[in-house]
């Protein structure tokens, strides 16, 4: 088989690795036929409630509206070419690191292709769903991790690999991380404005407030506790954390935040107290207001996080469409005390997390965990969270996917995430 290089465009590998004649395959030595649609009483592994939602008719249109339906109709074939484990993960990695820069081209306006506003995250999250789906039932003739597969295909179609920081002396290097949509089960079309900004300004060279240029990196990550536990936010920031050529100069996590208004956050949480809201597999974090949780094998760190991103810089010159605040709010529990308490004016000396100011959910961890990190291997670079306004606009016929609101406001959003950035990023 034909391996490409991560870097290889789409197209080669769409017309090299998988030719359009074929639908079906099996082992050269004449092995048991691979089987990507397992019949119904076989299959080993059923859908998850994540990608239990693909029956619902509006995710396929949102992956044929932005052309990446190829993508969905010759993975499976894709995967039956694949004679090994080390060669099936290779593939995985050629495939979801096509289907990320597939996402960012789109994005930027350099891919052509369907006829949803290019900014539009939703499709890259639904392509990525229906391939691990194919994945799930693929059954080759050799044992496997699928798991393992899972993860490498994951992280590949998120920007974790293969998203260098390009060598240029003098630039900055600025390091993102957006989320997939959520909150589903109350609206399936709903996208993410996080992870909308993270495909549009990946790879971007932008100008500081200060007159400097920077280059932008981005990831976008999964709204499941699993994953984190699993730890796919440290596997994303570490290597951006520590030295060398492709580290960072100033890292931001960025997730929808409250209506109107951009904050950015003053304080992360060491705690999950979210249930019982739930993540994209209806999975709940185990904590509440009353009794927060650790999340498991989170190493070990202050109950609160105070950003050091120079907040002031955006406060006071970014607002507008959207005011730019700095929100102190953190809820804890004080020392001695057994109740949770709100305060507006940060953490108090000894007290337990429940939340910060994202709340106990994953955009608060991410910004505990990410800057964790950056506690303990690049202290002096600055970093910190920034919540986006609530993204509205759909509209209000279930059946339509978008809208000239939806996308005017999705644009917006990016754009003063850009701006906030600009300043938040600069030199001191």
């Amino acid at each position: 088989m034909l391996l490409l290089r991560r870097a290889a465009s789409v197209t080669a590998l769409l017309t090299t690795v998988l030719p359009l004649a074929v639908t079906a395959s099996a082992h050269a030595d004449g092995a048991t036929p691979c089987r990507t649609a397992a019949p119904a009483p076989a299959l080993a592994t059923p859908p998850d409630p994540e990608q239990a939602r693909l029956a619902d008719a509006r995710t396929t249109a949102l992956v044929e509206r932005a052309g990446f339906g190829d993508f969905v109709r010759r993975f499976p074939a894709a995967l039956c070419t694949a004679r090994s484990a080390a060669e099936a993960g290779r593939l995985l990695d050629d495939w979801g690191g096509a289907l990320w820069q597939a996402a960012v081209r789109r994005a930027q306006g350099q891919r052509p292709g369907g006829d949803l506003a290019a900014g539009d995250d939703r499709p890259l999250y639904w392509t990525r769903l229906a391939m691990t789906t194919a994945l799930a039932r693929w059954q080759p003739g050799f044992p496997l991790d699928a798991p393992a597969l899972r993860t490498r295909f994951e992280d590949a179609s998120r920007g974790l690999t293969d998203n260098a920081f390009r060598p240029a002396p003098g630039v900055r290097r600025v390091f993102i991380s957006g989320f997939d949509p959520f909150g589903l089960d109350g609206e399936l079309r709903r996208a993410n404005p996080s992870g909308s900004a993270a495909l549009q300004l990946n790879g971007r060279r932008i100008t500081l407030a200060d007159g400097s240029p920077a280059e932008i990196r981005a990831v976008v990550l999964p709204v499941r506790y699993a994953d984190f536990d699993a730890g796919i936010v440290e596997r994303a920031f570490t290597p951006r954390l520590a030295g060398g050529r492709g580290a960072a100069d100033v890292i931001t996590t960025i997730s929808q935040g409250y209506p109107g208004i951009f904050t950015l956050e003053a304080w992360a949480g060491r705690s999950r107290s979210a249930d019982p809201y739930p993540d994209n597999t209806g999975s709940l974090s185990g904590g509440t207001r009353e009794h927060p949780v650790t999340a498991p094998g989170l190493a070990p760190g202050a109950e609160f996080i105070r950003t050091t991103l120079p907040t002031d810089a955006a406060t006071g010159a970014v607002q507008s469409p959207y005011p730019v605040l700095l929100n102190t709010a953190v809820t804890e529990i004080p020392a001695g005390a057994t109740a949770p308490v709100d305060r507006s004016d940060g953490p108090t000396p000894g007290s337990r997390a429940v939340a910060g100011g994202g709340g106990g959910y994953l955009s608060n961890e991410v910004a505990y965990r990410s800057n964790r990190l950056r506690g303990d291997l690049a202290p002096q670079l600055p970093g910190g969270h920034l919540h986006t306004p609530v993204l509205t606009g759909l509209p209000a016929d279930p059946a339509l996917l978008t809208g000239p609101d939806f996308e005017r406001n999705e644009s917006a959003i990016t754009a003063e995430v850009r701006t906030v950035l600009e300043h938040t990023a600069a030199r001191p």
